[in-house]
């Protein structure tokens, strides 16, 4: 395919549907607290994308002969890393950390972000996690600068985790975004400054570390989508869409 440049015109569009997407994670969000569902989680979601006419990346979405996808969130608890699929229980608990991800389309335009969030009072090492692996995401976007590298992204994220010893996941990438939710090219949460392709005005970029307290494997789940961690540590995923401008990185996944 190729890196789709995207105009100005194109980049606004995005940041409309970027917009409904930090809607949606911070509706979800304030809903993480002891006793409630991923489905129910999910359930808020789906209502969100239905008032907003918005449609749903994920669901449905059926990559390399996978079965399709069955919602339009991911929910990844404690030790699962990514993709994790909601459902009736068990219920969320005091402690607990729940990755939310989400993804739509509106206008002919996508966007994706995720958050890690914290269900109640969290231990000492797992708030460490949260607050690290959402640094390194802010790292990584101070790079979006016209003239930088995409190996500069990759370096910036793979430097904050090696800062604070924690695994970096590397089978799961970061993709470029715009009409389709993963468009050319492929954003490693590892790297080499000055590698790669220089970065240009009009790319749009979903960036997104994966941390784990352990080594960074991990090990997919019978259901074909959901991804833990290999020794069974926490995981902690955050993600932004985010446009390389003249002036430099615009988060276009914020409220």
């Amino acid at each position: 395919m190729g890196i789709i440049l995207k105009t100005k015109d194109e980049i606004e569009r995005m940041r409309e549907t970027g917009r409904i997407v930090a809607a949606v994670l911070d509706a979800v969000e304030a809903a993480c607290v002891p006793g409630v569902t991923t489905a129910q989680l999910n359930a808020i979601a789906a209502d969100i994308l239905v008032r907003v006419r918005a449609r749903s990346s994920f669901l449905g979405y059926q990559p390399g002969g996978a079965a399709p996808y069955p919602a339009v969130l991911c929910t990844s608890v404690n030790d699962v890393v990514v993709h994790g699929i909601p459902d009736q229980g068990p219920a969320l608990r005091e402690g607990d950390i729940v990755g939310i991800d989400f993804a739509c389309q509106k206008n002919g335009y996508s966007a994706d972000a995720a958050r890690t969030v914290a269900v109640g009072v969290i231990s000492a090492p797992a708030r460490a996690l949260l607050d690290g692996t959402r640094r390194a995401l802010e790292a990584a976007i101070r790079e979006c600068r016209p003239g930088q590298h995409l190996g500069d992204l990759g370096a910036a994220i793979e430097a904050m985790a090696r800062e604070s010893g924690y695994g970096i996941v590397r089978d799961f990438v970061g993709h470029g975004i715009g009409r389709e939710m993963h468009e050319d090219p492929a954003i490693p949460n590892d790297g080499r400054r000055g590698a790669g392709p220089r970065l240009e005005e009009g790319m749009v970029l979903a960036i997104e570390p994966m941390f784990t307290l352990g080594s960074g494997a991990v090990r997919m789940l019978k259901d074909g989508w959901t991804v833990a961690t290999r020794e069974g540590g926490l995981a902690a995923h955050w993600e932004h869409s985010v446009a390389v401008t003249k002036k430099g990185p615009r988060i276009l996944t914020l409220a």
